[in-house]
């Protein structure tokens, strides 16, 4: 089974909101010291995963990719809204291998956990090859949990930025400030090093930008 690239989610997104999301991931990635990191967002037309922020492996290439609802571990998570540890994907039975092969990059180990928002799961977050730390470590469990409790807020408001821009000018402006949530992030992961501390300073700044775009759009 092969990624097929999408040509309609990713066009409704602005720059900032990719840029954000970019951010994100690259969070994920220092935090856990992995090879690669995902947000895979539901298309809620077709149901399908589609790879909407990439850091690490196939970072250059995956941006738009889709894979059918229940495809692989990140399917798996996405149906059952459970998060997954799997410390060897050859003894997963919920590993797709032809779905991996077709990304480019097979790994070993895979950490994912559902973005809930409103009781409905509206994406994944895949944390592929994460570093030698024990897989079992519960703290790591702790803050792949919490990092994709912060993050499903945050792509919740960006999933309603997405909205015709009749829509936007309709819809309440309250609700929308990102910087107090990205902060939390920043203030309760664990292991914050230099770099991490660096990435997240980014994210509160591209939040207020994205935040400036859309009330000067509202405003036009």
């Amino acid at each position: 089974m092969e990624a097929r690239v999408s040509t309609d989610v990713l066009e409704s997104a602005g720059i900032p909101q990719r840029r954000l999301l970019q951010s994100i991931v690259e969070v994920a990635r220092s935090v856990f010291g992995a090879a690669a990191t995902s947000v895979m967002l539901v298309d809620p037309a077709s149901g399908d995963l589609v790879f909407e922020a990439v850091a690490g492996e196939g970072e250059r290439h995956l941006l738009g990719s889709r894979f059918p609802g229940g495809t692989g571990i990140a399917g798996w998570v996405m149906v059952s809204g459970q998060p997954l540890v799997v410390d060897d994907v050859t003894d997963n039975p919920q590993f797709a291998r032809d779905a991996a092969e077709s990304t480019g990059y097979v790994p070993r180990s895979i950490m994912a956990a559902p973005l809930i928002c409103d009781g409905d799961c509206i994406g994944v977050l895949e944390i592929l090859d994460r570093d030698s730390r024990p897989r079992s470590d519960l703290g790591d469990m702790a803050s792949l949990g919490l990092l994709a409790i912060e993050m499903a807020t945050v792509l919740e408001v960006i999933v309603q930025l997405r909205r015709s821009e009749a829509e936007r000018a309709a819809a309440p402006r309250t609700g929308h400030d990102l910087s107090p949530l990205l902060q939390r992030v920043a203030e309760r992961l664990p292991r914050a090093d230099e770099k991490v501390g660096a990435t997240v300073t980014r994210l509160l700044m591209m939040a207020d930008d994205l935040l400036a775009d859309t009330l000067a759009d509202g405003d036009g």
